[in-house]
């Protein structure tokens, strides 16, 4: 057995579990019972599909489910969405997003919930780093074809996924991941989910950029300290939360 395939099959338990941490959704779960612990905090970031401090843009037509938020920029730095602006000022629609779009100029309480939501990702961020790893530079980072149970995994380099990746876990297991570069999905490949994981509970904490290939598939949060880019027909059940921008390009995204 080669040595990324014996690492693939460990079963690493979950460092770092902070019994405090509400659930990605920001309280509890649907059914009424407490979000599994370990989660990071997302607060009210996580009250958005999509979460970005300079841009948001799309090549149509892309389908979101959720609201996208953006600031300190203005509304005009969302692009390609049609904007259609509500009677109140407050947020506008788009015949691409299923929930709301909101922008710091836009009439208050508006501006006001964007910084402390922009805030909030910025400290989810640093909480998702600051995880103490179970796992370090596993394939030296390159996770192509592993099946990874739940935990922290570490790398001081990018993390590229050129073929398909299972995580395997029940619906209270977690995953961080901690990217310090970049992160790559490869056109075509998939970030897989089994035994009834929940993207909810799967983070993708990257210093660098994070780049999704065309018609590739991702499950989790992302909190990127730089650009978030999906190619042509990239898709993601979780959320896109981003310190500069994000661009998309006729994808899917479907809040957990």
């Amino acid at each position: 057995m080669n040595s990324k395939l014996l690492l693939s099959c460990l079963v690493f338990s979950l460092a770092g579990c902070d019994p405090s941490s509400s659930g990605a959704d920001g309280g509890k779960l649907p059914d009424g019972g407490n979000p599994p612990t370990g989660v990071v905090n997302l607060g009210t970031a996580g009250s958005f599909a999509i979460l970005a401090k300079s841009a948001i843009s799309t090549v149509p037509g892309s389908v979101i489910t959720g609201d996208l938020g953006v600031s300190p920029a203005a509304a005009t730095f969302v692009t390609g969405f049609s904007l259609v602006t509500d009677a109140t000022n407050t947020f506008s629609t788009s015949p691409q997003v299923t929930g709301k779009i909101y922008a710091s100029d836009y009439t208050p309480p508006t501006p006001t919930r964007l910084t402390t939501a922009v805030g909030d990702m910025e400290l989810a961020f640093t909480a998702a780093a600051g995880r103490p790893a179970a796992v370090t530079e596993l394939g030296a980072g390159d996770i192509g074809g592993m099946t990874l149970k739940a935990g922290v995994y570490k790398w001081g380099t990018g993390l590229l996924i050129p073929t398909n990746v299972t995580l395997s876990g029940s619906a209270t297991d977690v995953w961080v991941f901690q990217v310090a570069q970049d992160l790559t999905v490869s056109n075509g490949m998939k970030v897989l989910l089994s035994g009834g994981a929940l993207p909810r509970n799967i983070f993708w904490q990257v210093a660098g950029r994070v780049e999704l290939g065309t018609t590739s598939h991702l499950e989790g949060i992302v909190l990127s300290q730089t650009a978030i880019t999906l190619g042509t027909g990239a898709s993601i059940n979780g959320r896109l939360l981003a310190q500069t921008a994000v661009s998309l390009d006729a994808n899917t995204v479907v809040q957990p």
